[in-house]
């Protein structure tokens, strides 16, 4: 049985992700900050017959990565399927924007990216066998009160394209989904910070969508489990926008 790895996978799209690649047949390493906010996630998938343990790390601690990793070769073996999900939202515009704002987004969705896979590749490296997903965003490409975000979400893309090429010798593919509005509790407090009815934001992206609705988790983690599937084994170095249409979506 293959193992996987996701980060930020409490909730959310990272849950639905989680939830998805077992039902695949994974054994699935749900992390999160908080190891008991794994629970629900990591029930629902035992529950449903899969099998599944849930980590606490913070992603950008080194120490705890490889604390986290060697636990998961431990518990359910060594992983070669890596989904780094794990992310923040600290949303201003940039005359606003605190340094810890920058800081702590750059550091949980670009070095927790980067520590985590760097503590996983040996494992894929070592197996002849790899597939990496890594969460980008449509706000990679530019959007408002987002600096901090947008930044390393094309950080993100660029960090794709790198594994893709270093890896790929050894079958190991890397692969970037930048998704669109979904509907999660992230996304739900960023209306709550602007302000608005969750319900009337909702309504006005899916009216700027081409296919008319905001995404759901699920839409997300349905792709992911192709680019983590044998038969995705000559796509990488790809981002793939699921937003429902061909621009940013909203």
């Amino acid at each position: 049985m293959k193992v996987a790895l996701v980060t930020g996978a409490a909730r959310g799209i990272g849950a639905a992700t989680a939830r998805r690649l077992a039902a695949d047949g994974l054994a699935v390493a749900v992390l999160d900050l908080d190891e008991t906010a794994t629970k629900s996630t990591v029930d629902g998938i035992t529950a449903a017959g899969g099998t599944a343990v849930g980590v606490g790390a913070d992603v950008a601690d080194r120490e705890q990565v490889e604390a986290a990793v060697t636990r998961v070769v431990s518990e359910l073996g060594p992983p070669t399927v890596l989904v780094n999900n794990a992310g923040v939202l600290r949303d201003n515009l940039i005359f606003k924007m605190t340094d810890d704002d920058w800081d702590i987004v750059l550091s949980v969705h670009l070095r927790g990216a980067f520590l985590v896979t760097r503590a996983v590749q040996a494992h894929m490296v070592a197996a002849k066998w790899g597939r990496i997903v890594n969460l980008s965003s449509t706000s990679a490409l530019g959007n408002r009160g987002q600096v901090n975000y947008a930044a390393a979400k094309a950080g993100m893309q660029g960090f794709t394209k790198t594994l893709a090429i270093e890896l790929g010798r050894y079958n190991v593919t890397a692969n970037a989904v930048a998704p669109g509005f979904i509907e999660t509790d992230m996304t739900a407090a960023t209306a709550a910070r602007m302000g608005v009815d969750f319900e009337t934001l909702k309504k006005g992206a899916s009216e700027q969508i081409a296919v008319r609705r905001v995404g759901q988790p699920e839409d997300v983690a349905h792709t992911i489990s192709f680019l983590t599937s044998e038969g995705a084994g000559f796509v990488s170095g790809q981002v793939i926008y699921v937003s429902g249409g061909p621009s940013s979506g909203f």
